[in-house]
């Protein structure tokens, strides 16, 4: 009978946020999940770590559980070990057989290679962001003031209101309702006989609705239609 090897998950992310989210840990196990079938894990350990650090105790306790056990070290991609290339030398060196998903039949002059260019990588986004951060700075901006992203937000909510006032312009439902109400206005009608009178027509709100008093009440002010009647 033949023996089944071994396995030991580990798992990374960057932030605690995103340890404390599960954001890209359950990609990461579906990964691992996928490449073993119905081979069960031994463990697993999940560290929040930056790729470019060092200090790993998660990684040393899984490295010591595969070991004792005998078990390989399962991961379901390269960055999420590491991407320092002398930090993943000294891995792929140690007594422990690693197993990367994304690569399972890399060799480890390969793993070299690919180490290398995610190391590469790495320092080039952090390049490029302190450079961009710089140069915003240059240009007056005050880096994590809450008023610029107040201000950010202000403007977001303006540019929402305009884009749903000019959807209810442009529906059809709405044009023929305020065509209606601007009869029903002329006649000196409470805004609930008004309700009654467009839902009894047949008319609909932009949704396909029927109307509410609060809905007539806010199609009169938006379209600045005169109400001769009490409200």
């Amino acid at each position: 009978m033949e023996k089944k090897n071994k396995y030991v998950a580990y798992l990374r992310v960057s932030t605690q946020r995103q340890g404390v989210s599960g954001l890209g840990l359950e990609a990461q196990r579906q990964m691992i999940r996928n490449h073993l079938g119905e081979q069960p894990l031994e463990a697993e350990f999940v560290e929040v770590e930056s790729g470019r650090k060092n200090d790993r105790p998660k990684l040393k306790e899984a490295l010591d559980t595969c070991r004792k056990s005998g078990a390989i070290l399962i991961v379901a991609k390269l960055d999420r070990l590491a991407r320092n290339v002398c930090f993943l030398s000294q891995l792929l060196e140690s007594d422990v057989e690693i197993v990367f998903c994304d690569f399972p039949s890399a060799n480890k002059m390969m793993l070299h290679i690919l180490s290398a260019i995610s190391q590469y990588e790495a320092e080039l986004i952090s390049s490029r962001t302190k450079a961009a951060l710089k140069a915003k700075k240059e240009r007056g901006f005050k880096l994590g003031n809450p008023n610029h992203l107040l201000d950010k937000h202000k403007q977001a909510i303006q540019n929402s209101n305009k884009t749903n006032s000019s959807k209810a312009q442009r529906n059809a439902n709405n044009k023929r309702a305020i065509a209606m109400l601007r009869v029903l206005c002329d006649r000196s009608l409470t805004l609930q006989q008004m309700t009654d009178t467009l839902n009894d027509e047949g008319f609909t709100t932009s949704h396909g609705c029927k109307f509410i008093p609060s809905t007539v009440y806010k199609l009169i002010k938006r379209y600045n239609l005169k109400q001769g009647g009490k409200s």
